[in-house]
């Protein structure tokens, strides 16, 4: 992978990252609240629900800008992002007011879970996160 596509893969990995690293935050700094708003949700066990969410959305989102397990960090990423969508985000059983905000974060939730395929299709490959091929590094070499 060449230096340009390695800096844009970089700064994308950063990019989807900063989402998580800043709701894991915000979570932390209103634990309370979102203790309140997990109940309200109907998520059992949210004192136990909410640290493993902010140890993903905040550890998976470390391990994205460092490019760390990538395969694996995208998919369990992809699959909590793809579940959020379908827990918080319920569209089809919002009031009138909320039903467009919830159905474009569901649908946001869908678009980043297909980002987060991408990258691990790309992370099998050995083309994402600036990992090369041998043929790759054997043409780097010469």
């Amino acid at each position: 992978m060449n230096q340009d596509c390695r800096f844009v893969d970089v700064g994308a990995r950063v990019l989807m990252a900063s989402l998580f690293l800043v709701a894991g935050i915000r979570k932390v700094l209103t634990w309370k609240m979102m203790l309140g708003y997990f109940a309200g949700l109907g998520i059992p066990l949210p004192e136990i629900v909410l640290p493993l969410t902010v140890t993903v959305e905040i550890g998976g989102g470390l391990a994205l800008i460092a490019g760390w397990r990538l395969r694996e960090v995208a998919l369990v990423m992809a699959g909590f992002t793809l579940f959020t969508a379908f827990i918080a985000h319920r569209f089809w059983m919002a009031d009138g007011a909320q039903f467009n905000n919830q159905l474009n974060h569901f649908f946001k939730n869908v678009a980043i879970t297909g980002g987060f395929l991408v990258l691990f299709a790309g992370a099998l490959r050995g083309s994402a996160s600036g990992q090369s091929s041998a043929r790759e590094n054997a043409v780097a070499a010469r």
